[in-house]
């Protein structure tokens, strides 16, 4: 059985990338089967709406306050989000997010399978809830 070497990395200051729905994208450690980060969308910000095409996305907010919108074929719901909260983004899901607080929206992000690198081609364009900006 080969073993994968430790890894320990802390919160980058500056984002690695921005996300394709515009949040702002710090790289934790990722594995063979999936990967973590941390997103953060800034004051006063709506991101744009999209799908993923491969992965599914488990995420969980440890500050701010916002809204997400998902919808799977006729199902649709907005839940109000905040330190916390935790939900899915099931492969294939329309979502959106906003930051409805007075501080950056924050969140880690579990990915699996881990979120390809570069990344270009994994999301799909969705028509939103909000107009984004």
């Amino acid at each position: 059985m080969a073993s994968l070497p430790f890894k320990t990395i802390a919160l980058p200051e500056k984002p690695n990338y921005s996300a394709p729905d515009g949040s702002e994208i710090r790289l934790l450690p990722r594995m063979k089967d999936g990967s973590f980060s941390h997103a953060r969308l800034p004051t006063d910000h709506v991101s744009k709406a999209i799908s993923h095409r491969t992965v599914d996305e488990i995420w969980y907010f440890t500050g701010g306050q916002g809204e997400v919108w998902r919808k799977q074929g006729d199902r649709e719901e907005t839940v109000s989000v905040n330190a916390g909260v935790s939900l899915t983004i099931p492969q294939g899901t329309h979502f959106q997010f906003r930051n409805t607080g007075s501080a950056p929206l924050e969140f880690v992000i579990a990915t699996m399978p881990p979120w390809p690198i570069p990344h270009e081609g994994e999301t799909i364009d969705v028509q939103g809830k909000w107009p984004s900006n």
